[in-house]
């Protein structure tokens, strides 16, 4: 159930209006402007739904490059069609901008801005920190400030609220103060920005009413909890989630293959149960900017606290070693043509972290054709949605035939697998095939260990 949401006292404007009730009335007038600041893949699908909504949204990134591209109606994420993006722009309901002082002028901001991991695999969250310091001189009553970021537990109150509050002005009375965690899928259409339900996590009651009224205006579904620190949990659970279970998965492959099993048939078989489980694949290992990072968020927050997140910790280690896996296969399946990673031609098939999409970002691909090439093997890639990238400063281009690739490798390795391909082609044409991703009739299986516990028949 969720908490109900009451009114708090406020301090009268010079209008004789209440901070509170002159944010509510713009709010509801349809009067009310937001700024964006990080316009990346959840900043620019955030300021298009609430630009669509009938909010004068002003994009904010440090990027000039970006905000051009934004300004001359071009969209940069594969989300976003550029037809959206040049309609806004011309009716003058997006822009984008690198100006700070933009802050100063709108009614609300959404901090949509990274948080790497450092390192020491510990939270970098110098982005929002650099953002505050460019709010806090500009603030003003009435506004309100929502972090979309994930983070930690305790952020938005430790971090956030100590530089916003040095202005002066305090929050619940001056200004409005919140925690929203995105919930960004790249590549989904059933489920997007609009109509994905959005936690909210007040500083206090007067802000989860607030932030909530402000982001019903373009959400469908907004649910609002106690605090902020139940929101930013919110997030951590639901990534820790789906990490500890692809971890479980992943490690049921690891179990079938010292077992001479078919882990897919296995897990295919499982998943006709119609209560009580829930389907995971395993695969190549985790990508994107939230399932591998996120949980690890929680549990350093929980070391702090001399707590250890076992789980988390366990699953971290079996997902991460998942590229090391693979290679290995890569290696078995050459050794069994009598050929040597060392001087083989190998092609990667997408690299992208997830099917349908450009993002790289945390991608197993990286790591396996980093460790294939350590161990002197000669690796391209080809992905239809990463045309090029920079790695380690390295830039690297996708082969361009991909038939003539596929006859040219000793072998390819399936990362990603992305609806363009034909995997029956694919496995017409390939010499040999390791899939992570179990998509390629007849590619190649590991050998069932001869160590493996064999039946036995009753005698």
């Amino acid at each position: 159930m969720s908490p109900t949401v009451t009114s708090e006292a406020s301090p009268s404007t010079a209008s004789g209006q209440s901070p509170r009730e002159k944010a509510l009335a713009r709010i509801a007038s349809g009067q009310a402007t937001m700024a964006i600041v990080g316009m990346g893949y959840v900043g620019l699908p955030l300021a298009t739904v609430f630009a669509q909504a009938g909010l004068r949204v002003i994009g904010l990134d440090v990027s000039p490059e970006r905000m051009d591209q934004l300004n001359a109606g071009e969209s940069y994420i594969e989300d976003v069609p550029s037809a959206l993006v040049a309609e806004l722009v011309e009716a003058g309901t997006l822009r984008g901008t690198t100006d700070f002082d933009v802050l100063a002028e709108v009614d609300a901001i959404s901090i949509c801005v990274p948080t790497p991991l450092g390192k020491t695999r510990d939270p970098d969250i110098s982005y929002i920190a650099a953002v505050c310091e460019q709010i806090g001189p500009r603030i003003r009553p009435g506004q309100t400030v929502v972090l979309e970021s994930t983070t930690y537990p305790g952020t938005t109150r430790e971090v956030i609220l100590p530089v916003l509050e040095a202005s002066g002005l305090k929050a619940g009375e001056d200004f409005f103060l919140a925690f929203s965690p995105e919930r960004v899928d790249p590549g989904r259409e059933d489920f997007t920005t609009k109509n994905t339900p959005k936690v909210m996590g007040g500083m206090t009651p007067a802000c989860a009413e607030v932030a909530t009224a402000l982001y019903q205006t373009a959400i469908d579904t907004v649910v609002p909890v106690s605090s902020p620190e139940a929101a930013e949990m919110v997030k951590l659970l639901e990534n820790t989630f789906r990490s500890v279970n692809i971890g479980l998965v992943n490690e049921v492959l690891l179990m079938c293959d010292k077992l001479g099993l078919n882990a897919w048939e296995v897990i295919e078989a499982a998943a006709t149960k119609p209560f009580g489980y829930m389907k995971f694949t395993p695969g190549p290992g985790l990508g994107g900017h939230c399932i591998p990072i996120d949980p690890l968020y929680l549990s350093w927050k929980m070391k702090s606290l001399n707590y250890t997140a076992r789980f988390i910790d366990l699953a971290s280690e079996v997902n991460t070693a998942m590229p090391e896996f693979w290679v290995e296969r890569v290696q078995d399946a050459l050794n069994g043509e009598q050929k040597a990673v060392n001087g083989a031609r190998v092609l990667v098939l997408g690299i992208a972290y997830k099917r349908d999409i450009q993002d790289v970002r945390e991608s197993p691909a990286l790591d396996i054709m980093r460790l294939l090439e350590k161990k002197g093997a000669h690796v391209e890639y080809h992905d239809p949605h990463v045309p090029s990238f920079v790695e380690d400063g390295v830039p690297m281009e996708s082969v361009q035939d991909l038939d003539a690739a596929l006859a040219a490798a000793d072998i390819v390795v399936v990362v990603t697998d992305h609806s363009v391909y034909d995997w029956d082609d694919v496995a017409a044409k390939a010499e040999l095939v390791v899939d992570t991703r179990h998509v390629v009739p007849g590619a190649h299986q590991p050998a069932p260990d001869p160590k493996a516990a064999q039946p036995t028949t009753a005698g």
